[in-house]
């Protein structure tokens, strides 16, 4: 006597695809901490006659534009650094 089997259609697809669990959503990349003293590059529209002004005085223009700011923010000095020590690279 036969037996009568149910069989399960099965789809290869689904059989594959149920392995594999979807990966947990990667939660955003901090910022990483700023360094004390360090810049970071940005784009700034200023007044063409304040610009002209800072950098009448010759180099060291953006460490001066960086102390008015600082002074305006009411954040103080600059960790302890000078001008001088400062990067004015992007002097001209």
């Amino acid at each position: 006597m036969s037996q009568d089997r149910t069989r399960r259609p099965s789809d290869p697809r689904k059989l594959a695809e149920a392995l594999f669990k979807p990966a947990p959503p990667k939660a955003p990349t901090p910022k990483p901490a700023a360094l004390p003293g360090t810049r970071e590059m940005v784009t700034l529209r200023i007044e063409r006659a304040v610009l002209e002004h800072f950098q009448s005085a010759g180099p060291g223009w953006q460490d001066r534009i960086n102390a008015v700011l600082r002074e305006a923010a009411g954040i103080g000095g600059s960790e302890g650094l000078t001008p001088e020590e400062l990067n004015s690279s992007n002097d001209g």
